[in-house]
């Protein structure tokens, strides 16, 4: 396969610390949080360095610019995880310093674009976000797919942080019907769920008559 790099980077820095080409073909987006409001210029003096024994393939700054760091050929040093750095497109993204790691509007939307991108020209139709880890890192993506993966499975880590991984459905979808895709869930098997705990809805009014029957 002929790898190429997306057309809307604005600005490239190519860092040391990667590996050579990919083993396995693209397959997965791995979507992470900065933990600050980087510049695609000090991100990429970031993983310039040697001794940062880090790096990502993409980088979204705080104004929605898009970084190369990695050409999308080469195994980016990532998600602390050998075997998903080598199927997976990385993309750091500017963010809060704290939890929730809020993301700017323009950084998800650029997000968006550069998630379709990436799917397109890699031959694909549609983004899956799965949900669930064992699910995920089980499932074989037909030939159109891609998989939405992130940092925290694969280490005692909260990236992307909340903020964006509540919203990862989100993205799938908007992403899938940017490329003409269904949102269909996918129809591979997959274990079935264990039986959810049934969950009671007690109203305000109910609560407070109890304090009240409580002497609270």
């Amino acid at each position: 396969m002929a790898y190429t790099n997306s057309g809307m980077v604005d600005y490239t820095r190519l860092s040391p610390n990667r590996s050579g080409q990919r083993t396995h073909t693209i397959d997965r987006i791995s979507p992470h949080c900065v933990v600050g409001h980087c510049t695609a210029e000090g991100l990429g003096d970031w993983f310039a360095r040697s001794s940062t024994q880090a790096s990502s393939n993409y980088g979204i700054d705080r104004n929605g610019r898009v970084g190369l760091y990695v050409e999308e050929k080469n195994r980016s040093w990532c998600t602390s995880s050998n075997a998903n750095d080598q199927r997976a497109v990385t993309i750091e993204c500017a963010s809060d310093a704290k939890e929730p790691y809020t993301m700017k509007s323009s950084v998800y939307a650029t997000l968006v674009k550069l998630c379709t991108d990436i799917c397109r020209r890699n031959g694909k139709s549609k983004l899956l976000w799965l949900g669930d880890k064992d699910k995920a890192l089980a499932y074989n993506p037909a030939a159109d797919e891609m998989v939405l993966t992130v940092h925290r499975w694969f280490a005692d880590k909260s990236c992307p942080g909340e903020w964006l991984y509540s919203r990862l459905g989100d993205l799938a979808s908007r992403v899938t019907a940017a490329l003409g895709g269904t949102t269909e869930q996918p129809t591979q098997p997959v274990e079935p769920e264990q039986p959810k705990t049934q969950i009671y809805r007690v109203s305000k009014t109910t609560v407070l008559g109890l304090q009240r029957e409580k002497g609270c």
